[in-house]
């Protein structure tokens, strides 16, 4: 038998095709936006390809509906079966939307359980129809025909809906006001199309106001995620502005002048520190107490980051302070960790070397609050460690008492002060570069300058490490002693 088309067929199927077409170039633009949350894209992907399943079933429906056969028989069902099906996942995933562009985590969990349910017990309905005629079924001619149970096969997606009209309701706060006005566009409209087309027998309307409203709603989520994203981008690239003041304001902060006392020829002093992040938790110093002792600071401060920087300010200037009025390293560091622990709420750290040397006569007096082993190498000879003792970070306890030790320089003798991120760096392999490497390094500078030092040991880094991420802070100090 040849198919029929009718003026109200020809006009449904024009009306499916241009839905067909509308819904592909949303699905399109969907894919390819960069602006649109994860979640809210891939619920809105999923939204339009069901869209299109439903009115392409629709379009199949129309062309075998009054054509007999039994091929045309089990084809009718199951294109209903699907069409009937992706009605319900319809709901369910305009559901998900709403909930994934709104504002609020409450009871978000309980109704997405809810609805899980509800799209199993309409999988069942449809399922037990499809062998029953319960929601449909066919005539001799296979022209469709309602069953008895046929509102139970809109029952599921009709709940969804009024689950999704009490959210708007409940929480019209949390959500967009454009966005929320879409909703309820898709929400109402089917129900002014059902209202139209009982004046239109067999005009689809209801396949338009779908297409339609969900497009629009499209098209609002879509630009409110895009004003979304550029204020995103406005305050990122502000956040990245204060960043870069920050880590010229810390490397301002920081010795970094060399040579650093041209007229004073009794020791040569290189550093450097090269944050993991952009602002770091490391810090060098190196000051005249007066003018026969210089004074050493080589510091880790716990944590990573903006927070870290703002600690390790705070720390080098009490530091230096403490090192200037006491002019003993122990008693510095007591008195710095006594006044951080005053006022350490966040429960932050710094583990601190310490050393105050004479220039005249190469006496270096130090202490240690939990930091690295210093290196020293003495004329003729190589580098090696100094295990001396350590006492607790500062900041970790009020009462902590710190050793203090001295160590005779001789005329050529260098010292190497480094924080952890240099001996912990990490290849790719989660390999340490370790103590053994750093002594190799050191041993194996070009000349006996505190630049070649560092040198040598930021290349060896750079080498073992293989351009794997740098995470943490590499800070290095070297002195050699010149004498009088």
């Amino acid at each position: 038998m040849p198919f029929i088309f009718t003026p109200a067929k020809l006009i449904n199927v024009l009306i499916i095709a241009i839905g067909i077409g509308v819904c592909g170039l949303s699905f399109m633009q969907i894919t390819t936006s960069t602006n649109i949350a994860r979640e809210v894209k891939r619920f809105f992907q999923l939204f339009f390809a069901l869209i299109i399943v439903y009115i392409g079933t629709h379009l199949a429906r129309e062309l075998m509906d009054g054509h007999a056969g039994t091929g045309v028989r089990i084809a009718l069902q199951t294109v209903t079966f699907i069409e009937v099906l992706s009605a319900g996942f319809m709901s369910l995933f305009l559901s998900m939307l709403v909930y994934a562009v709104s504002r609020t985590e409450r009871y978000k969990k309980q109704l997405q359980i809810t609805l899980i349910l509800l799209i199993v017990f309409h999988i069942a309905v449809l399922v037990i129809g499809l062998f029953t005629g319960l929601v449909y079924r066919f005539d001799e001619s296979n022209v469709y025909m309602r069953g008895k149970g046929y509102l139970l096969s809109n029952l599921a997606p009709l709940v969804m809906l009024l689950i999704n009209s009490l959210y708007l309701i409940r929480y019209k706060n949390n959500i967009n006001p454009r966005l929320r006005s879409a909703f309820w566009i898709y929400l109402i409209s089917p129900i002014a199309a059902i209202a139209i087309q009982s004046f239109f027998y067999g005009i689809q309307f209801i396949i338009l106001a779908t297409v339609a409203s969900a497009v629009y709603m499209f098209q609002v989520i879509v630009k409110i995620q895009s004003e979304r994203y550029e204020k995103q981008q406005m305050e990122t690239s502000r956040l990245e502005t204060e960043l870069t003041m920050a880590t010229r304001i810390q490397a301002d902060m920081l010795p970094n002048i060399f040579p650093a006392f041209p007229d004073r020829k009794e020791f040569d002093i290189y550093a450097t520190m090269t944050p993991a992040k952009e602002v770091g938790g490391d810090f060098y110093d190196y000051f005249f107490i007066d003018d026969d002792h210089l004074g050493l600071v080589m510091a880790d401060v716990s944590g990573k980051g903006v927070p870290a920087a703002l600690f390790m300010m705070a720390s080098k200037i009490l530091i230096q302070n403490y090192a200037m009025m006491k002019g003993n390293p122990r008693e510095a560091l007591e008195a710095a960790n006594r006044q951080i622990c005053q006022n350490n709420r966040e429960d932050m750290f710094v583990t601190i070397w310490l050393g105050i040397l004479d220039v005249n006569t190469g006496l270096l007096m130090a202490s240690n609050a939990g930091h690295e082993y210093p290196v020293v190498k003495n004329p003729g000879g190589k580098y090696d460690f100094i295990k001396d003792k350590h006492g607790l970070a500062v900041g970790a306890y009020v009462t902590s008492k710190y050793m203090e030790y001295e160590i005779q320089l001789e005329k050529g003798s260098m010292v190497f002060i480094y924080t952890d991120g240099v001996v912990e760096a990490t290849d790719a392999n989660e390999q340490l570069f370790g103590n053994d490497r750093l002594l190799d390094a050191l041993n194996g500078s070009a000349e006996d300058t505190p630049e070649s030092a560092l040198d040598s040991v930021s290349k060896a880094v750079k080498k073992f490490v293989k351009g794997a991420p740098q995470f943490d802070d590499l800070t290095m100090l070297c002195l050699k002693f010149n004498g009088k």
